[in-house]
């Protein structure tokens, strides 16, 4: 079959429902040869790559329930006024660069880890879109998941970086770039839903990110290589909160996500008899 490529998509605290596909996948004896992520994709496919096995599966569910993951976007609504008010974003870098030093050790570099990781993030200089594939990992994470207004740009070598979802958000293209013959795709569920004309302020904004995510997704897609296979795994279904301006907080349905996710994948992959080629993933 050829080199496998775990591809993690952006999408905030939807994320959660990687976890879920994460264990069906390692269950069913599938494992990365790289790892391509993306916002919270590259959040947990750095520690995919760091340890590429059923076992990260517990790291993850232990670390989506903790308060240090809530902490990330936990300020209080005076506390991201005023910093809102006084600079361009609602929260601190801070608590998520904690999180991710605990997880991956403050000098990690792409080099330490056990498959290949590339993750992206846009580039406000030069308006392009940016791999980062070695050197400090943290660094990289973090430029990779810089929501703009929610997070400040990340100044890499005296280059700003914010969230790769805004050039890049389901990432297939990179895993074939990089040699990938069997990709499984980690979304998070909002190109499962069909759009609607927006009715609400918030909703413009919203809809017409998605029409440019999805296109782009679609378009790779539609452009594969004959030898390559792709697999877009199910989240198992949404919320109907998911959507809403505040949802990036919501932390308590992390639980729920991961759960329908490994129940839909599972069933996905017995369904499609999507089995492990001798020596893939190894």
């Amino acid at each position: 079959m050829g080199p496998v490529a775990f591809v993690l998509g952006g999408g905030g605290v939807l994320g959660a429902v990687q976890v879920g596909m994460l264990r069906a996948l390692f269950r069913a004896g599938h494992r990365p040869d790289v790892v391509v992520g993306t916002s919270i994709g590259a959040v947990n496919g750095a520690l995919v790559a760091a340890d590429p096995t059923e076992a990260v599966t517990d790291r993850l569910v232990r670390l989506w329930a903790s308060p240090e993951a809530a902490e990330v976007y936990g300020d209080s609504l005076a506390r991201q006024l005023r910093r809102f008010a006084a600079r361009t974003h609602l929260h601190s870098p801070l608590p998520l660069r904690r999180l991710l030093s605990a997880e991956l050790g403050a000098d990690a570099t792409f080099a330490d880890l056990k498959v290949p990781f590339r993750c992206c993030a846009a580039s406000i200089e030069r308006a392009a879109e940016h791999w980062f594939d070695d050197g400090p990992l943290v660094d990289a994470v973090l430029a990779s998941s810089s929501v703009p207004g929610l997070l400040p740009p990340k100044e890499i070598a005296g280059e700003h970086f914010v969230d790769g979802g805004i050039v890049n958000s389901i990432p297939i293209g990179e895993a074939v770039r990089v040699g990938a013959k069997l990709i499984f795709v980690l979304q998070v569920g909002r190109i499962e839903r069909p759009l609607s004309v927006p009715r609400r302020p918030w909703e413009v904004a919203q809809v017409a990110f998605e029409i440019a995510r999805r296109h782009r997704f679609a378009r790779e897609l539609a452009s594969l290589p004959d030898d390559v296979s792709v697999h877009v795994l199910p989240t198992g279904g949404g919320e109907t909160r998911d959507d809403l301006p505040w949802a990036y907080r919501d932390m308590a349905a992390a639980g729920r996500r991961i759960s329908r996710a490994y129940t839909a994948t599972r069933r996905y992959l017995a369904a499609n008899d999507v089995l492990p080629a001798p020596g893939d993933g190894s």
